[in-house]
């Protein structure tokens, strides 16, 4: 059976691709500078030149890669809350399962950062997931504490 830290983590890594999907579909013209440099560097570097007068592949081709980064977008947002809900089910308590899943989305969200936008977290980004690293640890070690029950009933 898979447990509820593997779901929790599957749905903070689905957060992190939900939220770099709209900064792609709705950012500063990423895909139309991603498609650009794709162009050159494929493309033998002087056929598509980009002059004023003369129009590239990628001037409309942006639109419906914006298009299908929305779709991914509200895709990932809706497998992302299924695998949090089946975390919560699994797991022994909901505190876990949302820890595990925003240290997932904060790591997940600095690989994506770097690896499609060219983004650098500052030393005090890093001692910040570090001390949620070491929270989410303290809180994965710790047994969870069961009341004792009462054996006899209470008289009314």
């Amino acid at each position: 059976m898979i447990s509820g830290a593997f779901y929790a983590s599957l749905a903070g890594f689905l957060g992190a691709v939900a939220s770099s999907s709209a900064k792609l579909s709705l950012g500063a013209d990423y895909l139309k500078d991603m498609c650009d440099t794709g162009l050159r560097k494929w493309g033998g570097g002087n056929h598509w030149t980009g002059l004023d007068d003369e129009a590239t592949p990628c001037d409309w081709l942006h639109i419906p890669l914006r298009l299908l980064c929305g779709g991914l977008l509200f895709t990932c947002n809706a497998v992302m809350w299924t695998f949090f809900s089946k975390a919560l089910r699994h797991s022994t308590s909901s505190a876990r399962a949302t820890v595990t899943t925003t240290a997932s989305n904060f790591i997940s969200s600095a690989l994506l950062g770097r690896v499609i936008f060219g983004e650098t977290h500052a030393a005090l980004w890093w001692v910040g997931i570090s001390l949620t690293l070491s929270g989410l640890l303290v809180l994965h070690g710790s047994t969870p504490q069961t009341l004792p029950q009462e054996d006899g009933k209470k008289e009314n």
